[in-house]
């Protein structure tokens, strides 16, 4: 009997230490949740000057103007105006990607890389419909939004 004893008293000291070390691994994993939870700043845009900018297409001979007034403008620009969905796939201090999708518009993906506060090239491919658009341009700040 002693033995049944002496077997059952270590099985329950290592259980209380598996039961502390996972308590400990759950604490830890909801400790950082909220820093990998939070939405990404897209802080790069936000560094860009404001104004109007020019978008010279690589791809077709298009150029069009945007007035910028956050930087994120240059996400969807194949889709301007509607309220999308965006998934951020990088936030970095010269670069941002964007996955997005407009819900009966389309979606599309867009890389911005930042050469200088006025100057940005971009890359990605939209849908629109059926119509399927490889963008490469580079924008740049030209002047004063109108108005």
């Amino acid at each position: 009997m002693a033995d049944i004893v002496s077997s059952k008293a270590p099985t329950a000291g290592f259980l209380r230490r598996i039961g502390a070390f996972a308590a400990l691994c759950a604490a830890a994993w909801f400790a950082g949740l909220p820093a990998t939870a939070q939405a990404p700043t897209l802080t790069m845009l936000d560094g860009l000057d404001r104004g109007l900018w020019e978008v010279r297409y690589r791809t077709v001979d298009e150029t069009k103007k945007i007035c910028l007034r956050t930087g994120r403008e240059l996400i969807q620009l194949r889709h301007p105006g509607p309220q999308c969905s965006w998934t951020v796939i990088e936030d970095g201090p010269a670069q941002v990607t964007v996955h997005y999708s407009c819900p009966g518009k389309g979606y599309g993906q867009t890389n911005i890389r930042r050469e200088t506060s006025t100057l940005v090239q971009i890359g990605g491919n939209a849908t629109v419909g059926r119509n399927v658009y490889n963008v490469a341009a580079e924008a740049r700040l030209v002047g004063s939004c109108p108005g």
